[in-house]
């Protein structure tokens, strides 16, 4: 089984959040929560990237870096989530 088959096989928040803290240094899952925090913000349109760094405490790289994948790259992760929840 690959980590996205495992990924997928899990049913409750207590499940991910369990496989998540297993998997991930306290350091990795910081940066993944701030990574979706940057891209709530830039899908709102509201802020810009200077805005988004400082109310969340990031560098604009990490801002930059989102944005890239959140507006310009095919694979469409973040968008497919963010339209179906906001």
């Amino acid at each position: 089984m690959n980590l996205y088959t495992a990924i997928k096989k899990l049913k409750s928040e207590k499940e991910i959040v369990n496989f998540m803290r297993d998997l991930c240094t306290p350091n990795e899952i910081e940066a993944l929560e701030e990574r979706w925090e940057v891209a709530k913000e830039l899908y709102k349109g509201e802020l810009t990237y200077r805005e988004i760094a400082s109310l969340l405490n990031t560098s604009t790289a990490t801002v930059t870096r989102v944005a890239r994948f959140l507006f310009k790259e095919s694979n469409a992760g973040y968008l497919s989530i963010l339209k179906k929840y906001s």
